[in-house]
């Protein structure tokens, strides 16, 4: 059962700090993002920059108690959000990783040779699904939360809202085996299947990718 009876609501700007820690601390396969990287402030903006500060409108926050404890960040158009991301945000973090120095920490280092040679692999061709599915979206639960049908209320509010806007279908992506079986259990269906490899260094294996997909009209 859902604990406390949370509340489900759009973004505000005074969550902002509270999304980027839930966010942050998610980020490594539902572990914080300093397994893979060294400096909070970067990854915190790559992961959240573009939904609190472009597209607040798409963003829904879980709350209890007055505090935040779960996020869905969305977007009704990928290929917008990504050319905002290309042209404004990914600028800005090379500036800000150049400036403090985080290209030339050991740990980021490491991750940033992965990174590459998964590109270089082909990893990363993987096919296009916006014109069926133009919306996109990620979730994030506090620890402490997890498993306690936050997920599904956040998801629920959202995929009401794309269908307010008229927006066809929304899909996403995820590396973990039980978001997987969650979005599965939420109608959503298996578009593609592939590996990242850009964690071997620290799991010393590679990772599925799943996409999923799910029409809406």
């Amino acid at each position: 059962m859902p604990p406390h009876n949370p509340i489900i609501r759009k973004f505000k700007s005074s969550d902002r700090e509270a999304v980027r820690s839930i966010t942050y601390n998610a980020a490594f396969l539902g572990e914080p993002a300093a397994a893979f990287f060294d400096g909070e402030e970067i990854v915190s903006d790559a992961l959240t920059l573009y939904f609190t500060d472009y597209e607040p409108q798409s963003y829904f926050v879980a709350e209890v108690e007055g505090g935040v404890v779960g996020c869905l960040a969305g977007t009704k158009n990928k290929n917008m959000s990504e050319k905002v991301s290309r042209n404004k945000i990914w600028p800005y973090l090379l500036r800000k990783a150049l400036l403090s120095g985080a290209f030339f920490k050991k740990k980021n280092l490491a991750f940033i040779f992965n990174s590459l040679s998964s590109i270089f692999r082909g990893e990363h061709k993987i096919p296009d699904f916006t014109a069926e599915y133009p919306a996109t979206l990620h979730i994030n639960i506090k620890d402490g939360f997890r498993g306690k049908d936050i997920g599904s209320m956040l998801m629920d509010a959202y995929l009401d809202y794309l269908k307010e806007e008229g927006i066809p279908g929304v899909h996403l992506a995820t590396m973990s085996d039980r978001a997987a079986n969650f979005f599965s259990k939420q109608g959503f269906v298996l578009l593609y299947k592939g590996t990242r490899s850009y964690f071997r260094h620290i799991l010393h294996r590679d990772v599925p990718l799943y996409i999923y997909g799910k029409k809406l009209i």
